[in-house]
């Protein structure tokens, strides 16, 4: 269909073009079904889009860009659609945030819900609340049979599921809708719970039907949490998705009745972030999945089917019961599938009794699913729990050669793969093993290429070992048809600098990712130095190349803001002790930042890093670095709130010396007991530790409550006035080997550590 558009309040052919958010208004009130209202291309600033009108079937109404990706949505905004047959297409929401729980929402209020709408052919980015803490959503299911179409989304930080389907009374149960066909770009880790990239429904309404349709959807470098997906309702559907770098899993969270087919899973056989299928509940189906590389343990496993809690309340978990685990296909998985997850009996001394997981699944069929695994696997079944309950039926492996427990119905049988796209292995052969054929399998149709089942008895995800290549990294075939996330990269420019003034002055100018070199010197920095962007800050010379740092008591020398990437080589930093080396900054860190400081020498400051609350960092490594002379170390421990959240996902300290630090030399904290909180992760190694903690009020140098990763190897310890050098949860991946420990107090490992629960 083409438009006339003549001028900004003139209609033609049912098509009205507005300039202004009056004109909107006024369009969306004269609206009829077949009516379009067009966004003049440009900047749409501070604009709440309530689009309440009433189309039909056959004559939707449309608000549409005038040129799809030429109309921004920025700073306070958001669009709340109301009534049935609307369609939204070609907007793009970016530099904002929205004022209310939602970006895009399907009802205006609780009296004007979305029925039969569509958002599509959209683009929301980085439209991230001011605070990390700030909850909400990017898109909200309310109604029923809307849908979410050939959408890009990414770069959502804050609290809050990117998408989440409402079940909020009679009016969106049954719902029918579709997330379809879109392309979901990075979610950064979120440092805690609730960073959830698709949540169905919640505890309180799990029990309810909800049908959502989630298919055809990328999902790469969804990073935000342990659960990509959350499906928390019941009969919902997840097809032909494809879950590629992304660190979590696809989760049957609460609910029943799910049905989880023909999906990839792509790992690289080194992330053991990048996760599978998780089960918990009944009745669900586990059909024509494929799994690559995926070494993920326990929660992130290919197939993790957890323990239940007896009588378990709606918000924990259930017993899983009914489950079938057909025609699945594991190439080079590590032990791919793990029963009795989440089993916790050991820590009955410090969870109550309504906490412990000890419901085994029961009444479970694995069938008719191949397993290859080039090198060979101890354990390609590893039971947390016996397995009582659960039933194994015409599965093969090819273990090459390498011995493993047996179990009835996974025969070992020697054959080959064939590569048959980037990523996708299959039998190169049929296996010369008939299919079990259960109860309901006839409803197993089709395969993961939808190659038809009926008459052939093969195992694994594709009976055709000449399928074609199914293309499923093509973006072309996901999101928008006008945005790509493909940025071709540019070679970073250095910028040799010899004094304050143009230090400060190439940080403002510097593009993302330049080098700016110091020459020799001394550099008198008199106020912070801001960083906004990636910068490498570095120097030839670091004995000679001192920036001696006299702002203001409690400020830092570099301050750290939202998309503030900072790798520091090679300099001398120096303080007066009242201010900070680096910190970030204490509001509206609405966004991640990082920090890397290599062959540095850092001394005389107040804190020598300073994270505030609400701030999160990927990354932060100190090497090869001396901190001396301070009276605090490295302090990310203001999330106290106790609700997992944490301020760094990576903090790494190699080869590094600290000395004269009197208190906080490395606090690093996450409250609150969420036992699908898998990080933070702190690395301590070949570093030394001098005179340090005389003024700790715990009375431990390396403080690590909560954070479930945590490796102290290779160091020495001396002369620290403290009761202990680390208190480590012995229940969860802290260890410690081969330090030397003199006049320290000593590492105590405590197995279960008492938190507070967050549930």
């Amino acid at each position: 269909m083409s438009y006339l558009l003549i001028s900004c309040n003139t209609t033609s052919n049912n098509s009205t073009l507005v300039e202004t958010i009056i004109e909107f208004n006024e369009a969306v009130a004269n609206a009829k079904p077949g009516d379009a209202i067009i966004l003049k291309n440009g900047i749409w600033e501070d604009s709440e889009l309530l689009f309440a009108a009433e189309g039909t079937d056959e004559k939707p109404i449309t608000l549409r860009a005038e040129t799809p990706g030429k109309v921004f949505i920025e700073g306070v905004s958001s669009l709340k659609f109301g009534g049935n047959y609307l369609v939204v297409d070609g907007l793009h929401f970016r530099n904002g945030y929205s004022p209310t729980e939602a970006v895009v929402e399907f009802r205006v209020d609780d009296n004007n819900i979305a029925n039969h709408c569509t958002f599509t052919n959209s683009v929301i980015e980085d439209f991230n609340k001011m605070q990390r803490d700030d909850s909400d959503l990017w898109v909200l299911f309310r109604g029923r049979h809307n849908t979410m179409s050939n959408c890009y989304i990414e770069g959502k930080t804050n609290r809050g599921p990117t998408v989440r389907v409402d079940i909020a009374g009679r009016e969106s149960i049954n719902n029918y809708h579709q997330i379809i066909n879109n392309h979901f770009g990075p979610r950064p880790t979120k440092g805690g719970a609730s960073g959830e990239t698709i949540q169905i429904g919640d505890s309180y309404t799990s029990m309810s039907p909800s049908y959502t349709m989630v298919a055809n959807n990328l999902f790469e470098k969804c990073n935000g949490e342990v659960e990509i997906i959350s499906s928390k309702t019941n009969f919902n559907e997840f097809r032909n998705n494809v879950f590629y770098q992304s660190e979590g899993s696809l989760v049957t969270r609460h609910g029943n009745y799910v049905t989880i087919d023909g999906n990839y899973f792509i790992g690289d056989g080194v992330n053991e972030n990048y996760g599978g299928i998780r089960i918990i509940n009944t009745g669900h189906t586990v059909t024509n999945n494929y799994f690559y590389s995926i070494i993920g343990k326990n929660f992130r496993s290919p197939l993790a089917v957890m323990n239940g809690i007896p009588k378990s309340p709606l918000n924990r978990y259930n017993q899983v019961t009914d489950l079938v685990v057909a025609y699945n296909t594991y190439i080079n998985c590590a032990s791919p599938w793990q029963f009795g997850v989440g089993s916790n009996i050991s820590q009955k001394d410090v969870l109550p009794l309504s906490e412990i997981r000890s419901a085994r699944p029961i009444r479970s069929l694995v069938a008719n699913n191949i397993i290859y695994n080039e090198n060979g696997d101890p354990s390609p079944i590893i039971e947390h729990d016996e397995a009582d309950g659960v039933t194994f039926k015409s599965n093969v492996i090819n273990n090459h050669g390498l011995a493993f427990k047996a179990y009835d119905g996974l025969e070992n049988l020697d054959f080959q793969v064939q590569e048959i796209a980037p990523y996708i292995f299959m039998p190169s052969e049929t296996l010369k093993i008939k299919a079990y054929q259960g109860f309901g399998f006839d409803e197993f149709s089709k395969d993961i290429f939808g190659n038809s089942r009926k008459n052939d008895t093969s195992i694994g995800a594709s009976v055709n070992p000449a399928a074609k290549d199914p293309m499923i990294l093509d973006k072309t075939k996901y999101g928008t048809n006008w945005y790509s996330n493909e940025v071709e990269a540019n070679d970073p420019t250095t910028h040799t600098v010899s004094n304050a003034d143009e230090l400060r002055i190439k940080i403002n100018e510097a593009e993302n990712g330049d080098i700016i070199k110091l020459k020799a010197g001394n550099y008198a920095i008199e106020t912070s130095l801001q960083i906004h962007k990636r910068l490498n800050i570095l120097s030839d010379d670091k004995l000679n190349t001192i920036l001696t740092y006299s702002g203001a008591e409690n400020t830092a020398l570099f301050e750290l803001h939202p998309k503030g990437f900072l790798n520091l080589k090679s300099v001398v930093l120096k303080g007066n002790s009242s201010q900070y080396a680096f910190s970030s900054i204490n509001k509206n860190m609405f966004t991640h930042f990082g920090l890397t400081v290599l062959d540095c020498a850092i001394s005389d400051f107040n804190y020598a890093l300073k994270v505030y609350k609400e701030s999160f960092a990927e990354r932060i490594t100190f090497q090869d670095t001396a901190i001396s002379d301070c009276t605090n170390g490295l302090e990310l421990s203001e999330e106290t709130d106790d609700k997992g959240d944490y301020n760094t996902e990576y903090l790494t300290i190699k080869n590094c010396d600290f000395s004269n630090v009197n208190r906080n030399v490395i606090d690093y904290y996450r409250g609150g007991y969420d036992e699908s909180t898998i990080g933070g992760n702190l690395l301590v190694t070949n570093s030394n530790f001098t005179n340090c903690g005389g003024k700790e009020e715990t009375g431990i140098l390396i403080n690590t409550r909560g954070i479930i990763n945590v490796a102290i190897s290779e160091n020495t310890f001396k002369d620290n006035p403290v009761k202990l050098v680390a208190l480590l949860w012995g229940a969860k991946n802290n260890s410690h080997s081969n330090n030397q420990i003199t006049n320290s107090g000593e590492i105590k490992v405590e197995e279960n550590l008492k938190l507070k629960l967050m549930y």
